[in-house]
C-alpha cells in the first residue's frame, strides 16, 4: 500500500462512508456530517418503520451535495451483513469508512432476563458488531478506517444493564484484534463509548430520577449529545487514523477508566 498519504486523507470528500443503523439519532447525523463534507454514503437501517428516516436521511446527504444509498438488514443475519457491503461496492466501487452505530438496550436485573433476552441483546451488540468488523476487514480499501459505538457503562460500575454492557464488552477485544489483523493494510479499528445519550433509545429504560443522577455525573450537568459524538468519529475517520485498537469514552466525565 501506499503510505504517502496526502492532504485529501484528512477529509471525507469523495470517499464512501458506510454506516451502521444510518437513518437516525447518532448515526443519522453521522451519516449527514459525512455527506456534507462530500461523501457517498451508505445509510443502513433495520426496521421497515425506519425506512422514511432513511430516506430522508439519504435526501438530506444529496441536498449537501454528497451521493447515498439506502439499504434494509437485519445485521444480526451475517449474511445480511455481508449483503450490505457487497451493495456499498456495487454501488460506488469502494468502501473507505465503516462505522457502526447499532444497537439495543436493555435495563433489566439478571434475575428476571430471559434466555430470549440475553441471546437478542448478543446477536445484535455483539455478534452484529464482529461480523461487520469482519466484513470491513475484507472489504475496506487500504487505509480504511472501522469506527463501532460502545457505551461509557463499560467503565461504570452500576445494576441493570448487564446485558447491554455486557454483550458490548466484547467488541473491545474484537477491536484490539481486528486493529492488529488488520494494520499491514492501514486500515485503524477502533470504539467510540458515549455517555448515556439524549436520544429515545436512553430514557426508555430510565426513571427521571434516576437521568437526572446520570446527568449530575458529566460537565454541565447534561446528558452526552450526539452532535457531541459526531466529530469524533469524523475524526478518527479522517485526521485521527494514527489512533488505531483503541475505545474513546466520551461522556463529559460521567465515567472514566
Amino acid at each position: 500500500m501506499n503510505n504517502n498519504h496526502s492532504s485529501t486523507d484528512h477529509s471525507l470528500a469523495g470517499k464512501v462512508v458506510l454506516v451502521g443503523a444510518g437513518a437516525k439519532n447518532l448515526g443519522g447525523l453521522i451519516s449527514r456530517t459525512a455527506g456534507s463534507a462530500g461523501a457517498k454514503v451508505v445509510v443502513h437501517y433495520h426496521a421497515d418503520a425506519t425506512a422514511p428516516e432513511a430516506e430522508a436521511t439519504v435526501a438530506a446527504v444529496k441536498a449537501a451535495g454528497g451521493e447515498a444509498v439506502a439499504v434494509q438488514a437485519d445485521l444480526t443475519v451475517v449474511a445480511q451483513v455481508e449483503r450490505v457491503f457487497a451493495t456499498a461496492l456495487e454501488t460506488f466501487g469502494r468502501i473507505d469508512v465503516a462505522v457502526n452505530t447499532a444497537g439495543l438496550v436493555l435495563r433489566k436485573p439478571i434475575t428476571e432476563t430471559t434466555e430470549a433476552e440475553y441471546d437478542l441483546m448478543h446477536a445484535v451488540n455483539a455478534k452484529a458488531a464482529y461480523f461487520f468488523i469482519r466484513e470491513a476487514g475484507k472489504r475496506l480499501a487500504d487505509g480504511g478506517r472501522v469506527i463501532t459505538v460502545l457505551t461509557s457503562l463499560l467503565a461504570a460500575f452500576t445494576d441493570g444493564y448487564s446485558t447491554y454492557a455486557g454483550a458490548k464488552a466484547p467488541v473491545e477485544h474484537y477491536t484490539r484484534a481486528a486493529a492488529k489483523e488488520f494494520a499491514a493494510r492501514g486500515i485503524s479499528v477502533n470504539n467510540v463509548a458515549p455517555g448515556p445519550m439524549d436520544t429515545p433509545f436512553f430514557y426508555g429504560q430510565e426513571t427521571p430520577e434516576r437521568v437526572a443522577f446520570h446527568q449530575s455525573q458529566a460537565m454541565g450537568g447534561r446528558l452526552t449529545r450526539i452532535e457531541d459524538i459526531a466529530p469524533i468519529v469524523t475524526f478518527l475517520a479522517t485526521e485521527g487514523g494514527w489512533i488505531t485498537g483503541q475505545t474513546l469514552f466520551a461522556n463529559g466525565g460521567y465515567t472514566t477508566r
